[in-house]
């Protein structure tokens, strides 16, 4: 039996990894509040913890939150499965939407909040996660997607 959409399950495994790993890594080597710079001034590893969305958006929300990533990702599951045959850049894109969704979702199941680590300090950025950045990368692929399917369409006519 071939596996339908097969980059849009590796994505997702691959940032679920990559995500769960790394959130390990940082609450078994730091404490909370606790920071090391990268590049000082510019980028560092910041332990702090979320009960909210990206960017710290419905702070306190996270029984909202936990079904909400539930949802999206036995959504997505649902139409790789049972939906049509990806492109390429969908596949990839809602792979790493899924991985970074169900990433965080498992945090607030678990924890009652998410990890967050990633610190950008030049932007001054909120601090964020693997699963963050993965989601907003998997919008990205979703966009050129439909850069192309409109390009295409265009020149049908």
């Amino acid at each position: 039996m071939r596996l339908k959409n097969r980059y849009f399950w590796i994505a997702a495994i691959l940032v679920f990894l990559l995500d769960q790993f790394t959130k390990y890594w940082i609450v078994k080597t730091f404490t909370l509040g606790q920071t090391f710079p990268i590049w000082p001034g510019v980028f560092h590893f910041t332990y702090v913890t979320n009960t909210g969305a990206a960017f710290s958006l419905l702070s306190g929300k996270v029984e909202w939150l936990r079904w909400l990533s539930l949802g999206v990702s036995l959504l997505l599951i649902a139409v790789a499965c049972f939906g049509q045959l990806f492109s390429l850049w969908e596949q990839i894109g809602y792979g790493l939407i899924l991985g970074g969704a169900i990433g965080n979702g498992i945090d607030r199941f678990q924890l009652g909040h998410v990890v967050d680590f990633l610190d950008v300090r030049w932007l001054n950025f909120p601090v964020f996660n693997v699963a963050d950045s993965f989601i907003n990368v998997g919008i990205v692929c979703l966009l050129i997607s439909s850069l192309q399917t409109t390009t295409a369409g265009r020149r049908k006519n």
